[in-house]
């Protein structure tokens, strides 16, 4: 068993050291081929007895690694302790390391299940398929944590995936899946047969698999020209650190600065000013059915009209209040008073001296941190515990639809997208096909100092630029803030950790890519996939025991 180990090992590190942000992602072609190797010589040697526990042990070993590895960074989120003292949260990184460990080497033993008893081909068809239906869960179950989804593996180095426009994030996903089945075929066939033509055909076939999607991908960013009306936009970002400023210092105070640093930046060309996630009001919240009457709203829309095209787009904390409970939504949290209920919005706000407020909230919510996964179901159980891993601890309110922002003195249709969001491709194409033709970010990112936490939610948004063709504009808290093309250049930025504005131009793309038009759909013949071959499956093996008993009398 010390071999498999080592082969689980050297999974765990080859995925490490494939992923953003730091990694390099040609090693994702292989990185699965010796836990697939494991597997597979543990499966056919009838020395082994338990081989699906010792498969989903090894399976363990890898994908903790893995998980631990990348995110390591998690832990940096703070908890208070008992004497009101600010303290890095394990808890914070542990808990997702450990489930999402389970869950990947769950879908492996599926996998295991699957190739014991109907075959090698039907296994490695099913693999691919299970993969992407896994992934697709983690996009869209109230537990979502797509962080590790093998399409976002190629984000720093997107120039290799710009026919994300075609197929989005899973084309990559399948790409990695494709190519390794493919090495360990060959690779497998070698060792049994001992004939080095199947080296040859493993290195022709990988070198295709790799090379032709790599040419294409960098044909189309060299030819791809940006389309789109100019819009001109000013970033503001005011490093507020999240523990001791952003939600104790004094709302007005925070807003004045961020005020100040718009007025003093203005350009005669600049439309939109763009501040971060939550920026306003700070350490309160805005009455969502008393905003024309908010003293901070209607400084915003004097200040705009210093220019008629003028319009600031920022994050902001919203309320919305419940004379009583039969009007409360299932989101709602009844406040001290035992009578009044309220619903909490971490929301995006479009001002301008003219027009009226759009407003969008914010729905794709972090497990655990801005929802109470099933709530309804676990509440009775385990009560109102929630982890910590930076922001809210309350299961704020959603909005069953996205919305854009529109206005009335120019073509700019926004997509307002809030943090977490941002790593979510057919859900920001709900924004694109409503008419968005340029992105804005709002995010905070900065829970978890300067780590890799914020470089890889930058890069893995920078993805959905190339699956929509969209620019994105992006304001971070305390960075990175900055302008992205629609191929996925990041054109001007300011590093972490600097208060300023930056001035930047992108391009307005109405055309609808393939992506934006059909979305997941490779999700959704993996789905398909993966329940004709489950049911084949099951039908074998309700089949084979009658049958058996058949023979023998």
């Amino acid at each position: 068993m010390k071999k498999y180990i080592a082969y689980a090992i050297a999974t765990g590190l080859l995925l490490t050291a494939a992923w953003p942000s730091h990694g390099f992602p040609l090693l994702l072609f292989f990185a699965f081929v010796p836990l697939l190797l494991a597997e597979h010589q543990i499966s056919q040697r009838p020395q082994f007895k338990k081989k699906g526990r010792k498969i989903f042990a090894l399976s363990v070993i890898a994908f903790f690694i893995w998980n631990a590895a990348v995110i390591w960074w998690l832990h940096y989120a703070k908890e208070t302790d008992q004497n009101g003292e600010l303290h890095n949260s394990w808890i914070s990184y542990f808990i997702p390391v450990l489930l999402n460990t389970v869950l990947m080497s769950l879908v492996f033993q599926l996998y295991h299940f699957v190739k014991t008893k109907s075959g090698n081909l039907y296994g490695l068809i099913f693999l691919p398929a299970v993969w992407i239906a896994f992934e697709n869960l983690h996009l869209n179950w109230e537990l979502t944590w797509p962080w590790f989804n093998l399409g976002n593996g190629f984000a720093a180095y997107y120039e290799w995936v710009q026919w994300y426009e075609v197929t989005g994030a899973f084309g990559g996903t399948l790409w990695v899946w494709i190519v390794n089945i493919i090495i360990f075929y060959y690779y497998t066939a070698y060792i049994n047969k001992k004939d080095k033509k199947y080296l040859k055909q493993l290195g022709i076939y990988a070198a295709l698999l790799i090379g032709i999607p790599l040419a294409i991908s960098y044909i189309r960013y060299y030819t791809y020209t940006e389309k789109g009306e100019a819009m001109h936009a000013l970033i503001i970002q005011p490093d507020l650190d999240p523990y001791h400023e952003k939600y104790m210092k004094d709302g007005l105070e925070i807003y004045e600065e961020i005020k100040q640093l718009a007025l003093k930046n203005i350009r005669p060309e600049t439309q939109f000013i763009v501040s971060p996630e939550t920026s306003i009001p700070g350490s309160s919240a805005l009455v969502f059915d008393n905003m024309y009457q908010d003293l901070i709203i209607q400084d915003i829309k004097e200040w705009t009209k210093v220019k008629k095209d003028l319009h600031f787009v920022t994050g902001a904390s919203v309320i919305r209040i419940y004379p009583t409970s039969s009007l409360a939504t299932e989101t709602a949290s009844v406040m001290r008073d035992g009578i009044t209920w309220y619903d909490s919005y971490n929301s995006a706000l479009q001002l301008g001296g003219n027009d009226s407020i759009e407003i969008y909230h914010k729905s794709k919510l972090v497990a655990g941190v801005e929802n109470f996964p099933y709530r309804k179901y676990l509440t009775p159980i385990i009560g109102e515990i929630m982890l910590n891993f930076g922001g809210t601890t309350k299961t704020l309110g959603v909005q069953p639809e996205r919305s854009v922002f529109k206005n009335e003195t120019n073509h700019a249709v926004v997509a307002p997208i809030i943090c977490y969001e941002s790593i979510f491709g057919d859900y920001t194409t709900e924004y694109v096909r409503k008419g968005a033709n340029v992105l804005f970010t709002m995010t905070n990112d900065s829970w978890w100092e300067n780590t890799d936490g914020h470089r890889q939610l930058l890069l893995y948004g920078n993805l959905r630029a190339i699956e929509n063709r969209r620019a994105i504009v992006r304001s971070a808290n305390s960075g990175v803030s900055g302008f992205v093309s629609q191929r996925g250049d990041l054109l001007k930025s300011l590093p972490y950790g600097v208060k300023g504005t930056l001035h930047g131009t992108v391009l307005m793309n109405d055309e609808l890519t393939f992506y934006a038009k059909y979305g997941d759909y490779l999700a959704r013949i993996a789905l398909l996939v993966m329940g004709i071959i489950l049911a084949y499956t099951f039908a074998q093996k309700l089949l084979y025991k009658p049958m058996n008993k058949i023979n023998k009398k």
